[in-house]
């Protein structure tokens, strides 16, 4: 994903289905995305361009330089690239 203001997101997966009509894209199975200094897996990702939302879930992991976070759900907004953690269990972080 690219911007003129933003820095890239990079995404990789073992499947995709994309959407021709609005240009909505999930993706499953061994999940990457990439921005910034994050790395985030998961095993699923569904984007939603029309809202500028990315939600990460299932098996979900945020590595960055100095932690690594484990939750259950990940939305990231595309535009400002801010992170929402949610879990229903307790969100689980460890220093690096």
């Amino acid at each position: 994903i690219s911007s003129l203001e933003r820095s890239q997101i990079f995404i990789t997966s073992d499947y995709a289905k994309y959407n021709y009509t609005n240009q909505n894209s999930k993706f499953y199975d061994n999940v990457v995305i990439k921005y910034e200094n994050k790395i985030i897996t998961c095993d699923n990702f569904d984007l939603n361009l029309s809202e500028n939302i990315a939600v990460a879930y299932n098996n979900v992991i945020v590595k960055d330089d100095i932690s690594v976070m484990k939750a259950q759900n990940v939305t990231l907004n595309i535009i400002t690239k801010d992170i929402n953690i949610n879990s229903k269990e307790k969100v689980k972080i460890f220093k690096n």
